[in-house]
């Protein structure tokens, strides 16, 4: 039992070394993990897929969210795809009403709040669709069709395979990259 308080205690540490980033979901208030490089190299292949193929859409990273059904919920996903100029005027926690599919890069400890508290928030919001980009787990999950609190449609690949995003996003992924940033096995 003290191992297990220790390692969260350290776990906690970690999240909140290079400055806390606090989200509101399900009634939790929780501390999001800093990005790693790996992290970042994940977004900014993303961002480039993204802007290769819609050049109008922005993927716009750690953009604070209102979410759930009534939008009480606070996250900070990772990044947010939506139109060029969506966030312009708005405050640090903007109306998902305008994001195509939000983005979770999971980090390497397991957390499950990427892989199951976030996608319920996003489907509760009616964000279209929700890409998890899972590095421990070394596969990639397209969500879509937001209803009833969950997403109804839902696509899974291993890393090196082709995934295609549902619409809005639409786009076709080569997830071949994402191997050389996946978790060390």
């Amino acid at each position: 039992m003290l191992v297990a308080e220790s390692e969260e205690r350290a776990r906690f540490a970690a999240r909140i070394a290079e400055g806390p980033r606090l989200e509101f979901i399900n009634g939790r208030l929780g501390v999001k993990a800093a990005p790693d490089g790996n992290h970042s190299e994940i977004i900014a292949w993303l961002q480039r897929r993204c802007l290769e193929s819609r050049p109008e859409w922005g993927l716009y990273g750690g953009r604070g969210l209102k979410v759930q059904a009534d939008h009480q919920g606070r996250a900070r996903p990772c990044a947010a795809l939506a139109p060029r100029g969506a966030f312009a005027g708005r405050g640090e926690w903007a109306d998902p009403g305008s994001v195509l599919m939000a983005v979770e890069v999971a980090p390497y400890d397991g957390d499950s709040q990427d892989r199951k508290e976030r996608r319920r928030a996003y489907a509760e919001a009616g964000i279209p669709a929700y890409l998890l980009i899972d590095r421990e787990d070394r596969r990639a999950a397209a969500y879509s069709e937001p209803g009833g609190g969950r997403y109804r449609c839902r696509t899974i690949v291993s890393f090196g395979l082709r995934l295609s995003l549902p619409a809005p996003a639409g786009l076709d992924l080569d997830t071949e990259p994402l191997t050389a940033w996946a978790s060390p096995r």
